[in-house]
């Protein structure tokens, strides 16, 4: 069975594990011993390691092979700067070539955002929160910038922790507010909303100093859930 788990499952079970913190900063990622972790062959995660040395949550050092990344305050000021940039183009984007389906999944996700805002779920908020930018992301039509969103979210998901907001019925608001001019195809107005709602949710966000705590890690990659 080892050899038909696809590099990608093993790809995206070892990101989470980073962001997570199962892996920590600067540890080793030792092809052997992650291959019997997630219980596949070395293969597909020597292919997995590639891909996210590419990202950037990987590096090699000499005489120490691949390692965990280690978390670097000027990139994660810069993924921040990043985000403020290609978020409101996203949305820009969006406006002009959102499909009806994707028009009514941010519907359904603006509405249970705002009905847990006004009932207090923090959890089930932030992973509202998540699919929304996700689905807005691939509402661009681009694969590459869909891409480049998604790494950028995991990267900064990676680098910060996020603080409950204490404006959580008004993000849900300023999320309705982009969509409505999604759905209307106002692409400046859409990026000029974007654009404030990244700024005001700058206060949320808080660098990770410390190397985050190593807890169990998961054992096989077919119940990591893939994301898209």
């Amino acid at each position: 069975m080892r050899g038909h788990i696809s590099a990608h499952a093993v790809c995206t079970a070892i990101r989470d594990d980073i962001v997570s913190g199962v892996l920590a900063p600067g540890s080793r990622l030792i092809e052997d011993i992650l291959a019997a972790r997630y219980g596949v062959s070395r293969v597909p995660v020597r292919e997995a390691l590639r891909t996210l040395q590419s990202e950037g949550f990987v590096t090699t050092r000499h005489h120490a092979g691949a390692c965990v990344a280690e978390l670097d305050e000027q990139e994660a000021a810069d993924l921040l700067d990043i985000r403020a940039l290609l978020e409101p183009l996203g949305a820009a984007r969006a406006a002009a070539r959102r499909s009806s389906a994707h028009l009514k999944v941010l519907r359904g996700l603006v509405r249970l955002g705002r009905e847990r805002a006004r009932h207090g779920h923090p959890a089930d908020l932030r992973q509202l929160d998540s699919w929304f930018h996700e689905t807005l992301a691939q509402a661009t039509g681009s694969p590459s910038l869909t891409a480049l969103l998604t790494q950028l979210r995991r990267k900064i998901e990676w680098m910060y922790v996020v603080e409950p907001p204490t404006r959580v019925a008004d993000s849900w608001d300023e999320h309705g507010a982009v969509l409505d001019a999604i759905a209307r195809g106002d692409a400046e107005r859409a990026r000029a909303l974007m654009a404030a709602h990244i700024e005001r949710s700058l206060p949320v966000y808080r660098l990770r100093r410390a190397a985050p705590v190593v807890r169990e890690p998961k054992r096989a990659v077919n119940t990591v859930r893939a994301r898209t």
